[in-house]
């Protein structure tokens, strides 16, 4: 099957611009009158203009043109907020910040999820990525912490009854509510965690 094609003219505006040179030009400027396009490139496709809300992006496959809806037809572009993909667990280094943090957190009744962790251990430093995805599950009712217990006094790990590493514990009303010993695989580890904040919400 031959191809066919189809001119497209370019009149007059964009002709004149196109074999126009500015004063002091010297380089040469060609001219493109017409464009030739095969009309194959647009079996399908509806020459119409179409705005395309956040919502939406651009697929371009063998030279069709289409949009994908990340949310489906009914969405729209409020759905795509800011909410982020990751929240960076904020670093508790030292008794007394411990201490007020779990203060203001029972003073405006509020959850707290709190990872122990040692530089040293690699199941830590693995696991903690996973639990910054899953504080943005709950972003912002609920706020992630991290105690590296190599930089904190060792009283505090104490009181805490931190004695494996990675320890996730919940805390509310200045006491520990619940935690999760990380020993094993990451994923099962955070649907335990996950498992654990929702056993809080419910009670």
């Amino acid at each position: 099957m031959t191809s066919q094609s189809f001119t497209l003219r370019f009149y007059p505006s964009l002709e004149t611009l196109i074999n126009s040179n500015f004063p002091g030009d010297i380089s040469p400027c060609f001219s493109a009158p017409f464009l030739k396009i095969p009309s194959s490139s647009f079996d399908g496709f509806s020459l119409k203009r179409k705005t395309l809300g956040f919502d939406e992006k651009i697929n371009v496959f063998g030279g069709k043109f289409g949009t994908i809806s990340a949310w489906g037809e009914e969405g729209n572009s409020e759905e795509l907020d800011d909410a982020p993909l990751t929240v960076a667990l904020q670093q508790i280094c030292s008794e007394s910040q411990f201490d007020r943090i779990i203060a203001e957190a029972q003073q405006l009744e509020e959850s707290l999820i709190i990872l122990w962790m040692a530089s040293w251990c690699r199941k830590c430093i693995y696991l903690k990525p996973k639990l910054e995805k899953l504080a943005a599950d709950y972003y912002p009712r609920l706020r992630f912490y991290c105690v590296d217990v190599n930089t904190v006094p060792h009283n505090l790990v104490a009181r805490a009854g931190v004695t494996k590493m990675p320890t996730i514990q919940l805390w509310r009303d200045g006491k520990k509510q619940g935690e999760v010993i990380g020993g094993h695989k990451a994923y099962l580890v955070v649907n335990e965690v996950r498992q654990m904040i929702e056993n809080e919400c419910t009670s």
